[in-house]
C-alpha cells in the first residue's frame, strides 16, 4: 500500500483550542495520516486553508521537530523573526527546542494546502507564543493557562 488515496482519510476541522482561540482555526480542515495507515514513528497531517484561515495558533514545541511542504496554493509563514511568503514546493522546518513561535495563514483568495510533519504524539511542552496557553504533557493534554491552570 506504498499510494494511499487521501481521499479515503476522514476531514475534519475539529480543535482543541478553548474559545476564543478557536477562531482563527475555523476555516482549516485536517486530514491526519498516521492512524488512518498505521503511521506509529511520526504523525503527518494534510491542512487545508479556507481564505483568511490560520494552520493554528502561533506555537513551537520543546520537544518536536516539524518539517512543512506547501502542497498548493500559497500561505503566510508567520514567526517572531517576521512574515514569509511560501508557496507550492516550500519547505519550512521547525527544530525542537527552538523558541520561535510559527504559524501559517491563508491571506490569499483560494484555497491552499500544506502537510506537516513531526511527531506523532505530544511528549514534551507546546507553547504558544501570542496567547496566555499551553500544553504540559506531565499534566494531561490538556489545554492550559501558562501558570498551569486549566481552562
Amino acid at each position: 500500500m506504498p499510494k494511499i488515496d487521501l481521499e479515503s482519510v476522514e476531514r475534519t476541522n475539529r480543535t482543541g483550542y478553548p474559545p476564543p482561540f478557536d477562531c482563527e482555526v475555523a476555516g482549516r480542515s485536517s486530514q491526519k495520516l498516521a492512524p488512518a495507515f498505521g503511521l506509529a514513528d511520526f504523525g503527518a497531517t494534510v491542512t487545508t486553508l479556507e481564505p483568511g484561515a490560520w494552520s493554528s495558533q502561533r506555537h513551537w514545541h520543546e520537544g518536536e521537530d516539524e518539517l512543512v511542504v506547501m502542497l498548493e496554493g500559497e500561505a503566510v509563514l508567520v514567526q517572531d523573526s517576521g512574515e514569509t511568503l511560501m508557496r507550492q514546493g516550500d519547505i519550512a522546518v521547525f527544530p525542537k527546542g527552538q523558541a520561535d513561535g510559527h504559524h501559517f495563514i491563508n491571506r490569499s483568495n483560494a484555497p491552499c494546502r500544506l502537510i506537516a510533519i513531526g511527531r506523532a504524539t505530544v511528549s514534551a511542552p507546546v507553547h504558544y507564543s501570542d496567547i496566555d496557553m499551553m500544553i504540559d504533557p506531565a499534566k494531561g493534554l490538556a489545554y492550559r493557562r501558562k501558570d498551569g491552570q486549566p481552562y
